[in-house]
């Protein structure tokens, strides 16, 4: 069987410290945490690792520090099925976050973001990812971007993507600045919470009807599809132009104990779903089924499920989706994009999947 394009996440890699606290200091007040942990995480390196789980080829373009987290996220990250062949070492520190995680999931997050903003210069027309990462892009099933990197870099890589009429999906979460229109023209999904929605275009997110002016807003841009999330846990709402409007509720789980990488599985399991050609309603139903499972434990990437888990969970659990009327294969925004994909046929979760062989490596084409 012919190995499937892989999906080529290019983000963000940190340490997590998580502290465990009952309530978040005041000013000039020192307490005392109940327990801390380090844990891998980071956008990027989460949803690879998420994808990864779920039995994707998946490969991480990031960077990182010559420092012990940076051993720390590399093992965690191999562990997960994530290819690292692109993954550099630079001079600043591995990128890493203070998690201060209270009762009932709750958590704030300081960051440092280190190595994932120390990024090469554009200089003479060379780019700032390689000839091989330019190569793995140009025949990757998907490319999934989010905004702890330089936008700079997510820009020569969604170019790439486009110019080889590769889907990119772009997640909104990171930064808080403007996302430039010349990056959006190149987005095939746009991932958003209401906030970044309200940033992006400048219009009120109130409500429905006023997010639904938002995103037809996006839409202007060239965006297929913006997927907005309502708020933790709380579901989500997607938008596609010509079609109806898709809701996903949450799938609540029994009990909730850390939701820092609760979007992140969610985005990562949606492109998933995607690429292996379900479509839209049921990619809805795999993603939020990743996420009700990925919050019930401490960590991020510990915390991504795993396919059988997960498949067995929707079998279980999880009535099966309704179609809305007009859903139909070519609402799934990569068969528009590629009309000849390469992922087996529509509506199976699992055929063309098949995970890289130790040493194999699909980066380099002749």
């Amino acid at each position: 069987m012919t190995l499937s394009a892989p999906l080529v996440v290019v983000g963000s890699v940190n340490a997590d410290i998580y502290v465990e606290i009952d309530k978040l200091p005041k000013e000039s007040e020192t307490i005392v945490a109940k327990s801390g942990h380090t844990f891998a995480g980071g956008k990027g390196a989460n949803q690879a690792a998420c994808a990864a789980r779920l039995s994707y080829p998946t490969y991480l373009v990031a960077q990182v520090g010559k420092d012990g987290h940076a051993s720390l996220v590399k093992d965690a990250l191999a562990s997960a099925g994530v290819r690292l062949d692109h993954m550099n070492t630079v001079k600043a520190s591995t990128g890493h976050a203070v998690v201060m995680l209270q009762p009932g999931g709750i958590n704030s997050i300081v960051l440092v973001q280190g190595a994932n903003v120390s990024w090469p210069r554009l200089e003479d027309g060379i780019g700032r990812l390689t000839t091989t990462v330019q190569q793995l892009i140009r025949r990757a099933g998907a490319v999934l971007l989010q905004r702890e990197v330089p936008d700079s870099v997510n820009l020569e890589a969604a170019k790439i993507a486009r110019s080889a009429n590769v889907p990119v999906v772009l997640d909104a979460g990171g930064a808080d600045t403007p996302i430039a229109q010349e990056l959006l023209k190149c987005v095939t999904v746009l991932r958003v919470n209401e906030a970044e929605l309200a940033r992006l275009t400048g219009l009120p997110t109130c409500d429905l009807e006023q997010i639904t002016v938002a995103a037809m807003s996006v839409h202007q841009l060239g965006v297929k599809q913006v997927l907005v999330r309502l708020g933790e846990l709380a579901g989500v709402l997607l938008f596609q132009k010509e079609h109806p409007l898709l809701t996903q509720s949450s799938i609540q789980p029994p009990a909730i104990i850390d939701t820092s990488g609760a979007d992140d599985s969610f985005t990562a399991a949606y492109v998933v779903a995607l690429i292996e050609r379900q479509v839209t309603a049921e990619a809805l139903r795999f993603a939020a089924a990743a996420e009700s499972l990925c919050v019930r434990g401490k960590g991020t990437i510990p915390s991504m499920p795993e396919r059988k888990t997960l498949q067995q969970y929707l079998k279980d659990h999880v009535p099966a989706a309704v179609r809305a009327e007009n859903d139909h294969p070519n609402e799934n925004p990569m068969l528009i994009l590629k009309e000849h994909s390469p992922f087996g046929n529509e509506n199976d979760s699992t055929s063309g999947v098949e995970k890289l062989k130790p040493n194999e490596d699909l980066s380099v084409t002749t």
